[in-house]
């Protein structure tokens, strides 16, 4: 990314800032013995404000950097005392909590890999990926004993009272840097199959904070409310950015609207970590306080359909950044309020550092304008899946499974290459329809799906959900997208359903819609 950039760029978000210099000392001896991951992180953080508030957590209160150093490496102990070691797996299934943070840490400090496991897994999914993921120990929700029953004998399974009370009896002694770094292993969201773990790579530097800090105005010290989940990649970065810049973040176990505004105004958050489809159930909510005094609205993990990002911003002012990645290739490109008001679907631009190809079936790059694959190259490129699976490369660039665009300078995302479908012989993109659909005041949410068809091979089908008291037949839906696109973007089928099934990172979950 380049040193000068780098350091301009973490200066204007505050990170800079004079301070005690032997804490400053302390904070940057940290990052040098422990590197850049989460242990180090935080122990920086708490080098260089110990006092300061880490997390507010809806059950535990206000946790301090010390206090949440001294849990981590208490848990960190027991569970080498338990014979986890470097190399190690840990699964995490966890909410949004003080203690997944914790866990997460600890397990960070040993050289362990962590292995997220997302809360909507099914205990057969998840014995599928103790087993293959080889995990020793398994960290989890009380919520989620049932689950956790099919899951192997040989795995060490710890719910909260015992990691409560492995940080109350841990041994003494002191903790050295591991013989490696830790990995973080994401579990891919799993829509239309079994998930896959993905290997994070640890960062080297400040260079892949700066990067999404140069599009996103994130400031050191400031209060952050964490709503996207954190065994997600864009919840995880954001405990990654957040207590990289000190900030307080606030966690609650599950999401829910008007708890978070109320969180987000009694704890004057400068900034909302959310995935898109959050956005809509806060606009459904009346509004009958202030609005919170956001700054940043920063979310990713599904497409803002349907002029989602303006109509939010009408709401709660020009604060919405829109980060297009992956689980494998972290960030693609970030979308600004102003970009998002002039051309509400784009993805946006990438940020410095970052390399973005439109390629056509030769590997040649295409001009503006043509859709073809997305590549893309940054400090962040995931290590690999976990599997031996291996996804499309080109001179350094990792091929995402999406097609997309570029124009005036914007990326713009048209779906998954397995979601085109030819209908007829022609190319048809639903994430097209989906955003028109949107579109209509009576509909809430939406998806428009290919199913096969005897006579053009494949078809599309859309699931509409409609806003109370709203209606809407078949008919009006066809005869809306007949008059704005082409015939064979017309959904033969109109299904109308009270709501479409979501996984936890609000991703619609296809395999589950009726009538398939």
């Amino acid at each position: 990314m380049g040193l000068p950039h780098t350091l301009l760029t973490l200066g204007r978000r505050g990170l800079f800032k004079p301070g005690p210099p032997l804490r400053v000392a302390a904070q940057l001896n940290a990052l040098r013995t422990w590197g850049f991951g989460l242990a180090g992180e935080l122990r920086s953080a708490a080098a260089r404000d110990p006092d300061a508030i880490a997390i507010v957590d809806e059950d535990r209160g206000e946790i301090s950097y010390r206090r949440l150093r001294e849990r981590a490496e208490r848990l960190a102990r027991s569970l080498a005392g338990m014979g986890v070691r470097a190399g190690d797996r840990v699964g995490l299934m966890c909410r949004n909590h003080a203690g997944m943070v914790e866990a997460m840490i600890a397990v960070n400090l040993l050289g362990a890999d962590a292995v997220l496991a997302n809360t909507g897994l099914s205990g057969q999914q998840l014995a599928a990926v103790a087993e293959e993921q080889g995990l020793r120990v398994l960290i989890y929700d009380r919520e989620f004993t049932e689950y956790v029953t099919a899951v192997p004998s040989t795995v060490e399974r710890l719910d909260e009272s015992r990691v409560a009370e492995l940080v109350r009896r841990a041994p003494g002694g002191t903790l050295r840097p591991p013989p490696r770094d830790g990995r973080t292993i994401v579990l891919t969201s799993g829509t239309t199959g079994t998930p896959k773990g993905a290997r994070r790579r640890t960062p080297a530097g400040f260079d892949p904070l700066a990067s999404i800090l140069d599009r996103i105005p994130l400031r050191a010290r400031e209060q952050m409310l964490i709503a996207a989940p954190m065994f997600h990649t864009w919840g995880y970065a954001a405990l990654q950015v957040a207590l990289a810049l000190r900030a307080t973040i606030v966690l609650q176990r599950r999401f829910e609207p008007a708890a978070t505004l109320r969180a987000l105004a009694r704890h004057r958050c400068g900034a909302l970590f959310a995935v898109p489809v959050m956005l809509q159930r806060l606009l459904d909510l009346p509004l009958t306080e202030p609005v919170p005094p956001l700054r940043v609205v920063a979310v990713s993990g599904s497409a803002l359909f349907g002029g989602l990002a303006t109509r939010f911003m009408d709401v709660y002012g020009d604060v919405v950044y829109n980060l297009y990645g992956s689980t494998e290739a972290s960030w693609v490109s970030i979308a600004t309020p102003a970009e998002l008001r002039r051309a509400p679907n784009t993805a946006g631009r990438p940020p410095h550092g970052t390399r973005v190809a439109i390629l056509g079936p030769d590997d040649r790059p295409l001009p503006d304008g043509q859709v073809g694959r997305i590549f893309v190259g940054n400090d962040m490129l995931f290590e690999g899946y976990t599997s031996g699976q291996v996804l499309p490369t080109h001179n350094g660039l990792l091929g995402t499974g999406d097609l997309g665009h570029i124009e005036d300078g914007l990326l713009f995302v048209d779906g998954r290459q397995d979601d085109m479908i030819i209908s007829g012989g022609e190319n048809v993109f639903p994430s097209e329809v989906e955003d028109l659909l949107a579109r209509l005041p009576q509909v809430r949410e939406v998806a428009v799906v290919g199913v096969p068809d005897q006579e053009f091979g494949q078809r599309l089908a859309a699931y509409l959900a409609l806003h109370p008291g709203e209606r809407l037949d078949a008919d009006a839906v066809r005869e809306y997208v007949r008059h704005y696109l082409a015939r064979f973007c017309v959904p033969r089928d109109v299904y109308f359903v009270p709501s479409l099934p979501r996984n936890a990172t609000g991703k619609v979950v296809t395999r589950d819609l009726p009538y398939r």
